[in-house]
């Protein structure tokens, strides 16, 4: 079955400008319930929804994404909140469902923009505290700590919370009654049998909401390509075990920072094999402190020492816990791999476990790491992740697992709940579509099947269900303290600077008669070294020149003008000698 049996936002691309009114942003109409996907639909992060009935606005996450190689120099990319902030005052509430960056890391900059209250767990409120301490002109927002089983009124809306076991602890999934029907969102979850905290899901729960009947189902489909059943968090504590009996000397581990349950085996283990343990990494020391004061983690204080205690620590004795999953270039463990950190020197006998998979785009990160360790000496463990659906299982030791469900449980959740309507969340454009494909096999009517994007909007009235349209939206790029003032011009430049340079044409004008008082200069910074082309920058020069006296030739004195004349007269030269396209900037100074 292919994916045009479902009702997809290319069906909307026909509709006229002012199906959804003259405003971009326009009220529901009475007696609708409106969908917006802010974010994490068509893509992996930045996760935010907005339920919109009549004026109550409820909003679920609000997560930033990593920015991708065709963002040079940007730090983080976050949703575009227009469409709440021209209803600000209908916003009833934001809540979390759990602490990932993807789910919470956009709130600090979501808080200047919507003062409403905010909902969490008491770790996932925890972990958002400890990161807006970075931000010290923000207010103290309005937290509010709900517990599994809760439920609160948010306007028109009654929530009540359920359990979802995922990769880090106290992640909450969401029935939303509304006036029109019972919503429910899964949040990250997979259904492990044997989680860590003795915490399964509630299928009672769930099954009974698949008796009273389901208006319409989110669902997590960052798994939906991966056979099978995702394997329990447990199985990672067992390999952990071989692992540590084996290792002649040090133990140094790296995991995603956030990963509470799986740090938790961590100290288990290393506690049954009489080590101490020390904590490497800024985010990685501050999670532990959250998650250790909530009552999350529980270590032991008399096996932690400090990072000035490692070379008194006999190497037997000795498990490090660091950042650097993916590779980062900064992170604790880059810094090992290439002999630069501090107080971390690998050497033989260390074995390395990399506990996670790599984020997609990190992969070369990861690997480099992994090959330096190695030449360094370390014995270093870790998983290759499935690349398709034909591979079921991760490519070596189970020293990590996800904590998202895989296809099985995926059928299970749909054929649990049994919604009317399905739209599949929380992915790139494919995950969705295989996980549309699977919601059909388990009886969802195709035409009840939507696959969104960021700013598509889906409307239920009565009985019915359509795509009146889209909201214009725009990924918001945070560049150091900018906010949003990078576009689409800056980043094609940035690019264009990363792969064929730059070139400044310097001269100066007599600013009446437009002579060459001097100059002109041609100056390459990243196209060409310019002792060995010295011939080329010479033709280059006379280019400019050539270019300079043609406009006073034809009277042309707007400086402007005459820019944009040295720009395509360089601009061309050098792609005939060079076949690179360098940004020319051309610096003209009247004297």
């Amino acid at each position: 079955m292919g994916g045009s049996c479902f009702n997809r936002n290319s069906l909307i691309s026909s509709l006229p400008d002012d199906d959804l009114g003259a405003s971009p942003f326009p009220l529901p109409p009475p007696g609708t319930l409106r969908v917006v996907p802010l974010g994490g639909l068509g893509e992996i992060g930045k996760n935010m929804l907005a339920l919109h009935y009549e004026d109550s606005i409820l909003v679920i996450d609000a997560g930033l994404m990593f920015p991708t190689d065709e963002m040079p120099g940007v730090d983080l990319v976050i949703p575009d909140i227009s469409y709440l902030v021209e209803h600000a005052d209908q916003v009833k509430g934001i809540i979390l469902t759990h602490g990932h960056e993807d789910h919470i890391g956009a709130m600090p900059y979501v808080l200047p923009e919507l003062s409403v209250p905010i909902y969490g767990t008491e770790l996932t409120l925890g972990l958002l505290e400890g990161k807006l301490t970075e931000f010290e002109e923000l207010e103290k927002p309005d937290f509010r700590k709900i517990k599994v089983g809760d439920t609160i009124w948010l306007g028109a809306f009654e929530v009540e919370f359920f359990r979802a076991v995922h990769s880090i602890s106290e992640g909450v999934g969401l029935i939303v009654k509304t006036p029109l029907g019972t919503v429910v969102h899964s949040g990250d979850f997979k259904f492990d049998e044997t989680p860590i905290d003795g915490k399964p899901a509630d299928l009672a729960r769930l099954s009974a909401l698949g008796d009273e009947g389901v208006l319409l189902l989110f669902s997590d489909s960052t798994y939906a390509e991966r056979p099978g059943h995702s394997t329990s968090e447990r199985v990672v504590g067992e390999t952990l075990k071989t692992v540590f009996q084996g290792a002649p000397g040090r133990i140094i581990i790296t995991t995603f920072a956030s990963s509470i349950p799986r740090i938790q085996q961590i100290v288990d283990v290393s506690y049954l094999f009489k080590k101490r343990i020390c904590f490497i990494g800024r985010s990685l020391l501050e999670m532990v402190e959250i998650a250790t004061q909530l009552g999350y983690l529980k270590l032991p204080p008399e096996m932690r020492i400090d990072i000035d205690q490692i070379a008194s620590c006999p190497d037997e004795e000795l498990v490090i816990i660091t950042t650097g999953s993916q590779g980062e270039p900064m992170s604790a463990l880059t810094l090992m791999a290439t002999s630069n950190h501090k107080w971390v020197t690998i050497q033989e006998n260390d074995t390395v476990i990399i506990s996670a998979t790599p984020v997609p785009g990190n992969e070369t990160l990861v690997m480099n790491n992994i090959n330096l360790l190695f030449r360094l000496g370390a014995e270093v463990i870790y998983n290759l992740a499935p690349k398709s659906e034909q591979v079921t299982e991760d490519i070596g030791p189970k020293i990590h697992v996800s904590g998202h469900a895989s296809r099985d449980e995926l059928r299970k959740l749909l054929e649990i709940i049994r919604p009317k309507y399905f739209v599949p969340v929380h992915g790139e454009y494919r995950h969705l579509v295989h996980h549309g494909r699977l919601a059909k096999e388990t009886g969802v009517a195709p035409e009840n099947i939507f696959l969104m994007e960021d700013g598509d909007v889906l409307e239920f009235s009565g009985k019915e269900a359509r795509m009146p349209g889209k909201i214009p939206l725009g990924d918001i790029l945070v560049d150091g303290l900018g906010i949003g003032d990078i576009g689409r011009a800056v980043l094609r430049e940035r690019r264009l600077l990363s792969q064929d340079g730059v070139c400044l044409a310097i001269v100066s004008l007599d600013r009446q008669s437009r002579a060459i008082l001097s100059g002109p200069e041609v100056v390459s910074r990243g196209f060409v070294y310019v002792r060995e082309s010295e011939e080329l920058m010479e033709e280059a020069r006379m280019k400019v020149r050539e270019a300079i006296e043609k406009s006073g030739s034809r009277g042309e004195t707007d400086l402007l003008v005459l820019k944009n004349s040295i720009k395509q007269t360089l601009a061309r030269f050098l792609y005939e000698k060079t076949k690179r396209k360098p940004i020319i900037v051309p610096v003209i100074q009247e004297i």
